[in-house]
């Protein structure tokens, strides 16, 4: 009877740890079709969102199906997929969209996709003024954001927000650093969800873009068991976004 006992043990941890594998390796493990339908962790509830709003945009940005690779602009497969954990269905515009350009990018596309044209503007690395003036021509959008992409920067997009707190997290916010001491170049993610559990615990879902430009993907956690959100504190003075960390004044918003 023991023998049997364990046998079965033994072919039940098998199969979760195959499972785990699973998770761990493959693009869109779960097949969703939007980031709204990646599951919430246990004991977590999405913050709420009414319809129209920024959180419900990026919870309905479609993703591409199960085992989709990240791709380059110029061709190819990306280096280092374990990074990513799904890819997110939109085609990118120049072999300059990087990270902090997906950032902007994303948040351009809410606003332009609900006709509030006025509402979207950058600043460059000398704090000039970019002023989308296209309307509703998707040339002109597309246009407007090329141009963006070759004049602003994580230096810019870092000065043009403001620090956030943990506990005030929500998605649209950037983490985002620019070139600094061990770190040739910046980097910005972007928060894409998030969810919360009763004692306030925080958990993020970040979106990502990479150098050279790749396909825009949700950013993996390494842990299969945490896979893809990342847990938070008020406490936490370092965020860790997959390999990279961020100070915590490096949470960020418009």
């Amino acid at each position: 009877m023991k023998k049997i006992i364990v046998i079965i043990t033994l072919i039940v941890l098998g199969v979760w740890v195959c499972w785990l594998c699973y998770l761990h390796v493959t693009s869109n493990p779960w097949n969703a079709k939007t980031i709204g339908e990646i599951p919430a962790p246990e004991g977590y509830t999405r913050v709420s969102a009414k319809t129209g709003t920024y959180t419900d945009y990026f919870r309905n940005l479609p993703l591409k199906e199960k085992g989709t690779k990240v791709m380059l602009y110029t061709g190819g497969e990306a280096n280092l997929q374990l990074l990513s954990t799904a890819v997110i269905d939109k085609v990118l515009l120049s072999n300059y969209e990087q990270c902090a350009d997906v950032t902007m990018r994303l948040r351009a596309e809410y606003f332009w996709e609900r006709g509030l044209y006025n509402e979207i503007s950058f600043r460059d690395v000398n704090r000039n003024l970019l002023q989308y003036k296209g309307g509703a021509s998707r040339k002109a959008f597309e246009k407007y954001m090329r141009k963006v992409y070759g004049v602003c920067s994580t230096f810019s997009v870092f000065h043009e927000t403001t620090p956030r707190k943990i506990t005030e997290v929500k998605p649209g916010d950037v983490f985002v650093y620019p070139a600094r001491k061990g770190r040739k170049y910046g980097h910005a993610v972007i928060v894409v969800d998030v969810a919360k559990n009763e004692s306030g615990k925080i958990a993020i879902l970040c979106a990502e873009g990479n150098t050279p430009a790749r396909s825009m993907h949700i950013v993996r956690n390494q842990n299969p068991f945490n896979n893809p959100w990342f847990f938070f504190d008020e406490d936490d003075e370092v965020f860790w976004i997959g390999p990279f960390r961020f100070n915590k004044n490096e949470l960020r918003h418009y």
